[in-house]
């Protein structure tokens, strides 16, 4: 079955907001195992305005299940955070600083050099890496060239698109996962993935090992719980 990683981010963003220590992501980070979650995603990045640093350094003393930490390689900051914290994947994703959220894959043919030595100074520390894309064939081979173990495919448009033609919306996915089963890559997926488009989503992609779930299920969690999101969200993926 897919594996479902809780993104805590929003969490964080609401601690900052109003300073403190409430919500508490530390607890956060423990009960999104304790709910069943599959592992744990934390997006930092370098205005820390919602994980912070400290943050990495104290979930990967506390977590049990598997830690994902998310951000641009090109911020050597998060590559020595990284590298200090050894999380079981790195995701890397080619945001530009002050970026509301990511929008693009990375281009994965132009960068190719540039990745594959950033793939390479991770994977020598015994970390898993997973690169950010968008479901196009060309990136995918691109993806392969670089290293990678893992692509996360970027679902952003199929989000979009799902309610007025969801075929239509996916087609270009399933054919990326297929083309990445062909060349070995492990395949991840994220963005704007919810209680309506996930289950469509987990039934139709060949492979998916992992999806990484933050702004969405939060929002659930608001109307719904906590608990009750994650299961709901676990229950998607059953197929």
């Amino acid at each position: 079955m897919t594996k479902l990683s809780v993104n805590i981010n929003k969490f964080a963003t609401l601690r900052n907001s109003r300073g403190g220590n409430n919500p508490d992501v530390l607890k956060a980070a423990i009960d999104a195992e304790r709910f069943g979650a599959d592992g744990v995603t934390v997006h930092p990045r370098p205005d820390e305005r919602h994980i912070r640093y400290s943050d990495v350094r104290d979930i990967k003393k506390i977590i049990t299940t598997e830690f994902n930490i998310e951000g641009n390689c090109s911020e050597d900051s998060l590559v020595d955070l990284v590298l200090e914290n050894k999380p079981d994947q790195v995701t890397l994703v080619p945001d530009a600083q002050g970026q509301l959220t990511s929008d693009h894959g990375w281009d994965t043919i132009q960068h190719r050099d540039y990745l594959r030595d950033m793939i390479q100074t991770f994977q020598l520390a015994g970390i898993r890496v997973s690169i950010f894309v968008d479901p196009v064939i060309e990136m995918i081979d691109g993806a392969a060239e670089t290293g990678a173990n893992r692509i996360e495919l970027y679902t952003e448009s199929y989000a979009r698109e799902y309610a007025s033609n969801k075929e239509k919306a996916i087609a270009p996915y399933i054919a990326a996962a297929n083309r990445a089963n062909e060349l070995g890559l492990g395949l991840n997926a994220g963005h704007d993935l919810d209680l309506t488009n996930l289950a469509y989503f987990a039934q139709n992609i060949p492979g998916l090992l992992e999806v990484s779930i933050g702004h969405a299920l939060i929002s659930d969690a608001l109307y719904l719980g906590y608990e009750n999101a994650i299961q709901l969200y676990k229950r998607q993926l059953k197929g």
